[in-house]
């Protein structure tokens, strides 16, 4: 999937296996639950979910589902992430293990708020 150039998270979906499809779903689920005013595109080849930026990315990898909260994303919850391989923004959730919903959530709820506090920000400085 590296070339692939997906015109939408569905058409993303369909090129994956159906068992890393079904994580990848439960996942969709998740964040579009968590943060439902943020609209659903692809951005750099993956699923994104974005209000005035993108929040948040996921992509299926051979052995993992990467998920990108940006680098605030993973800094915030660092202790929660211990048991997960990450780098300055992205996390690698096994795929032969659950998925942690619970802090997918989070973090996506996370991320929102910090997209809405730079909104606060700039208005107050106009």
């Amino acid at each position: 999937m590296m070339n692939a150039k997906p015109s939408s998270v569905e058409e993303y979906l369909s090129w994956c296996s159906p068992e890393v499809r079904e994580k990848l779903e439960q996942m969709r689920t998740t964040i579009i639950k968590a943060i439902p005013k943020a609209k659903e595109v692809i951005s750099y080849h993956m699923p994104a979910y974005k209000t005035t930026e993108v929040l948040v990315y996921f992509s299926a990898a051979k052995r993992h589902i990467g998920f990108y909260p940006s680098s605030s994303g993973v800094l915030a919850f660092k202790k929660e992430l211990k048991k997960y391989l990450t780098t300055t923004g992205t996390i690698q959730f096994p795929l032969d293990k659950p998925l942690p919903l619970k802090l997918i959530a989070e973090i996506s709820l996370f991320r929102a708020a910090e997209a809405e506090a730079k909104i606060e920000l700039k208005k107050k400085k106009v």
